[in-house]
């Protein structure tokens, strides 16, 4: 099983959230770091290369940018919770940043 590595405020975000979002997130993320697809998500190639989004909606909206690609870890690049139906514009720009900064770092090792 894959590790996770939590970019930026990520963990922080998660640990934040309602205990039921909190373990459907937690969920989600222990498929991926199985292999596995979670039940809800799209590709989300604005973000980057191999970024998918997690959708949970236990009330409101919650989202979970992450790129599994890489044979090391799991990388949750952002986490928010989705008010409107089309993603933000900083929230797409953030998780893009993020990536940036993942490959970044990888080329740098």
């Amino acid at each position: 099983m894959k590790p996770i590595r939590w970019l930026g405020d990520t963990l922080n975000i998660v640990r934040d959230l309602s205990p039921e979002v909190r373990n459907r997130v937690g969920a989600e993320l222990r498929y991926v770091q199985q292999g596995e697809m979670p039940s809800d998500c799209k590709p989300m190639a604005t973000v980057g290369a191999g970024v998918h989004e997690i959708r949970v909606k236990l009330g409101n909206q919650y989202r979970v940018f992450y790129v599994a690609k890489f044979a090391v870890s799991v990388y949750v690049l952002h986490v928010f919770a989705k008010k409107t139906q089309q993603t933000a514009r900083q929230d797409l720009e953030l998780g893009a940043k993020r990536y940036r900064e993942l490959l970044a770092e990888r080329r740098d090792k």
